[in-house]
């Protein structure tokens, strides 16, 4: 049987969505008018507002699909590791290989909710993202037998996004190993383990 190659091209929703990636995470949610996003999709505008109904609903996507491809990226990385410390850890050195790339400009759930409007769609977005993020912080602190998982976890939530802002606003990928540390450190203190690095 011949194999089917599929030289379809991709629907407006898929690019849109590229088309929003893009653009929104490069420039920033509010400073990228819709209009871009439509030319730079090379779509109708009729096309956005039948696919997305606006650009809360288009913005909302943008961010649900990279909360997937993070989440996706993290748990990879995670599963790489068998002990649930050398996990969190893991978590420290995916994060710190984004910082390397050219595209890099900080997390987006933070910078598109910054820029949300309180209770919309976009705030809802970065808080699922914030809240997946905590969870897995919390459940592999649990794992790791920490005496306050809630806290571990929200600690290392905290190291986490400082890091990433760090990263963005001194133009520094080196704070990944600082990061790392600090996080190695937590953990220990936490669960009465070796602070190893």
């Amino acid at each position: 049987m011949a194999s089917v190659r599929s030289n379809a091209k991709p629907s407006a929703r898929e690019r849109l969505l590229a088309a929003a990636n893009e653009l929104f995470y490069a420039e920033g949610v509010q400073s990228v008018g819709i209009d871009r996003v439509i030319e730079h999709a090379g779509v109708a505008k009729a096309s956005l507002y039948n696919t997305f109904g606006g650009k809360e609903q288009l913005v909302r996507a943008y961010l649900d699909t990279r909360h997937a491809g993070t989440a996706d990226r993290l748990t990879r990385a995670v599963a790489e590791h068998d002990t649930p410390r050398e996990q969190m850890l893991a978590v420290f050195e995916s994060q710190g290989r984004q910082f390397d790339r050219p595209d890099f400009h900080g997390c987006a759930f933070i910078r598109a909710g910054a820029e949300a409007s309180p209770g919309g769609l976009v705030q809802e977005a970065a808080d699922a993202f914030r809240g997946w993020m905590r969870e897995l912080f919390t459940r592999l602190a649990a794992e790791a037998g920490a005496a306050d998982p809630d806290t571990l976890g929200r600690q290392l939530q905290l190291l986490y996004d400082g890091a990433g802002i760090s990263a963005l606003m001194d133009h520094d990928s080196t704070v990944a190993a600082a990061s790392r540390a600090a996080a190695a450190v937590l953990i220990a203190a936490a669960t009465g383990a070796s602070a190893e690095v």
